[in-house]
């Protein structure tokens, strides 16, 4: 079977790119290799979404990818290993399983989360996903790594379980939205270290002790915790579709309308080369694309 629109991602870019072009007549198959709804769903809190006042990244995720499965949208759990252009009116896009045709194809692949790349990471108690695996650490010490809205959020969030939040930041200042700034400064059992650089983590198997140093005056500075989540943004990973598109530092280039320099190969959301990445550009870039899909596609 030729699909009328192969999307890879599974992400709010994606599914709402997939959203589109099924609600113009057209066939789509969503290619994801993890979980439903990429980075949004690992967030505790949507609260920047218009007509939503509050909800969880995993309600947001469902919901949208049950709107989009109603539309008779296929789905496919697999990681993609190659596309490649066979004539101006097909692509042949090649997974770990099997092997599939799209007259049009979206890279929504989004970004993966940062490693910090110091000793220890690969302890039992070092995570990226507090939602994920905040909740084992109920009643314990923890730190959160970061300084921008997702380790923001980690630690109001974990704050809520855990005995005391270390919030530890390389600078002296946040990079997140005032509104979570304020949230977080309220919150009494959450302990906010600036200007120490993460050095190692310590531990056998589980980690018990992050070791830092104070960039201002160069003195050791050590914490004892049972969990650390990582927040220190996200990269892209596009070497799969590197033939096909240009990049700037990994992130796909295109144009104003999602088109890369390879006709009928699109490029939306967080992989995509732009200044602001929020929920709500990801699903304005599905938009852009899903209509010019489906005005060239007819």
């Amino acid at each position: 079977m030729k699909y009328d629109s192969i999307v890879i991602g599974a992400g709010a870019a994606g599914m709402t790119a997939a959203l589109n072009i099924l609600r113009n007549g057209k066939s789509v198959l969503i290619i994801e290799k993890e979980q439903i709804g990429g980075q949004i769903a690992s967030c505790p809190k949507v609260e920047n979404f218009p007509s939503i006042k509050e909800t969880s990244g995993v309600a947001f995720s469902t919901n949208l990818f049950n709107q989009v499965m109603a539309l008779g949208a296929e789905f496919t759990l697999e990681e993609v290993l190659e596309v490649k252009k066979e004539s101006d009116e097909s692509f042949i896009v090649t997974t770990d399983y099997a092997t599939y045709i799209g007259r049009t194809v979206i890279i929504a692949t989004g970004a993966s989360h940062n490693k910090i790349n110091k000793p220890g990471e690969e302890l039992k108690g070092v995570s990226y996903c507090a939602l994920c695996d905040g909740p084992f650490y109920k009643g314990e010490d923890v730190a959160v790594i970061g300084d921008a809205n997702t380790a923001l959020q980690y630690a109001i969030l974990l704050s809520g379980y855990a005995k005391t939040v270390h919030f530890c930041m390389l600078f002296d200042r946040f990079f997140g939205d005032k509104i979570l700034v304020d949230r977080l400064l309220n919150i009494p059992n959450v302990k906010i270290y600036k200007n120490i650089s993460l050095e190692e983590m310590k531990g056998d198997k589980n980690l018990s002790s992050l070791h830092f140093i104070n960039t201002k005056t160069n003195e050791p500075f050590d914490l004892d915790v049972k969990a650390c989540f990582i927040a220190i943004g996200e990269s892209p990973k596009t070497e799969v579709f590197k033939d096909l598109v240009d990049r700037d530092r990994n992130y796909i280039l295109t144009n104003e309308n999602m088109e890369t320099k390879t006709k009928g190969l699109y490029c939306i959301g967080d992989v995509r080369s732009k200044q602001v990445r929020q929920l709500t550009t990801a699903c304005s870039d599905a938009a852009i694309a899903a209509f010019n899909i489906s005005k060239n596609l007819s």
